[in-house]
């Protein structure tokens, strides 16, 4: 039995992804829209949702002048055993959405907590968190 630690493709915005892309090799600057959509790729192995829908992306910037996607994440455990492969994937799907640029992902030491969450009820917390 294999695990599938990827978004299902209609979970995620292709179209966007995609057409950013083509901009940014043609020289437009990629937007954070589409970075955080990309992300939705990158789903956490022990939970099976989508870092952005944990809410682990706490900020996306852009360095124009060096070509730098800068993303800050969080995880849901300090000492998360998927970190690196995460950090990765997050690396790879941001420069999916910006080829030729480089992504430096930075992982917080910020705690998480299920409050994050675009909805914090996909977990069984409700809304009024743990």
């Amino acid at each position: 039995m294999s695990l599938d630690f990827s978004a299902k493709n209609d979970e995620v915005n292709m179209e966007l992804i995609q057409e950013t892309a083509r901009r940014v090799e043609a020289g437009e600057l990629p937007t954070e829209e589409a970075v955080r959509e990309s992300l939705r790729q990158v789903v956490d192995p022990e939970i099976g949702l989508d870092v952005i829908a944990l809410g682990l992306i706490e900020q996306v910037n852009f360095l124009p002048d060096e070509k730098v996607v800068d993303v800050d994440m969080l995880l849901t455990t300090p000492f998360c055993p998927y970190a690196p492969w995460m950090v990765q994937q997050v690396i790879e799907k941001t420069q999916q959405v910006a080829p030729g640029w480089t992504a430096d992902v930075e992982v917080l030491a910020k705690q998480w907590d299920p409050s994050m969450m675009e909805d914090p009820g996909l977990l069984g917390f409700g809304s009024g968190g743990w």
